[in-house]
């Protein structure tokens, strides 16, 4: 939050200069679109580190479905620093809540099927945690926060190591207790992630009727493996991909392909 708000503030905010430093003024922030709102305390500790006398009365809270023009924030306050940190605020509200709303989107999209939907590591750089967090305000669940808290061997580990079985092997001898997952890119590496016993399969761009085979195959061998599909994945494909019963579906564009959701600040009342 400090450096969000140095790198705007710099040696000072020569605009809000301009208003009376005693000035008191009374102000909203507005959904302008409908959304799935995220990142309240995210906007309330931007207007607090600059003055903790700022009145906040949120309207909404994390994860409400909010409309167009719906109030979503009162404040009101010291004209100066409301002034100062309405950018900030609003940047991690746009942010937040377009995660959130992406991720909301895809869940309703799968709803009733049983499929659970994941965010990636595909997020901004420094604000991990909170996309993370703003996906599962849109009903989504989180795949791994870092490369500390599952195995997931990908195409160039496969290359590196040798085969899927022996990264497989080698990762319950270097990291006992942590879930190993395993990307695989057809039905043969599919076999192979099986047969050595990977926790979780991730489906990469297979075709529908491969990843039915997959999950037949599963079955029959009485695995508890799960399986993920990823790889292309859009809001019109999202449903006939749960229908071939994986259990989840990884979606990298939750936290990448944002499109801030329409937010403003004005204000109502100065005295």
């Amino acid at each position: 939050m400090a450096a969000a708000l140095a790198e705007d503030l710099g040696a000072g905010d020569v605009t809000a200069a301009l208003v009376p430093p005693q000035q008191q003024v009374r102000a909203q922030i507005i959904a302008r679109e409908p959304a799935v709102l995220c990142g309240t305390d995210w906007a309330g500790e931007t207007f607090r580190q600059l003055d903790a006398a700022i009145r906040l009365e949120w309207l909404a809270a994390d994860g409400d479905r909010v409309g167009a023009d719906q109030p979503v924030l009162r404040l009101s306050g010291n004209a100066r620093p409301i002034l100062t940190g309405e950018r900030t605020a609003l940047n991690f509200l746009q942010t937040l809540s377009a995660t959130a709303t992406a991720a909301n989107r895809y869940v309703e999209a799968v709803a009733g099927t049983g499929c659970r939907i994941l965010d990636t590591r595909k997020t901004i750089p420094g604000l991990r945690l909170a996309q993370k967090y703003a996906a599962r305000c849109g009903g989504a669940q989180n795949h791994r926060l870092g490369l500390y808290d599952m195995v997931l061997v990908k195409e160039n580990h496969i290359v590196a190591a040798g085969s899927i079985g022996t990264a497989i092997n080698n990762a319950r001898r270097t990291s006992p207790g942590i879930p190993v997952e395993v990307e695989v890119e057809n039905l043969e590496e599919f076999d192979q992630a099986l047969a050595a016993g990977a926790d979780i399969i991730m489906l990469d761009e297979l075709s529908l009727d491969d990843m039915r085979s997959a999950v037949a195959r599963n079955r029959q061998r009485g695995s508890k493996a799960r399986l993920e599909a990823s790889g292309s994945v859009t809001l019109a494909t999202v449903r006939d991909i749960a229908l071939t019963g994986v259990d989840f579906i990884s979606i990298g564009g939750i936290t990448k392909h944002v499109q801030a959701v329409d937010l403003s600040m004005r204000f109502e009342f100065a005295a």
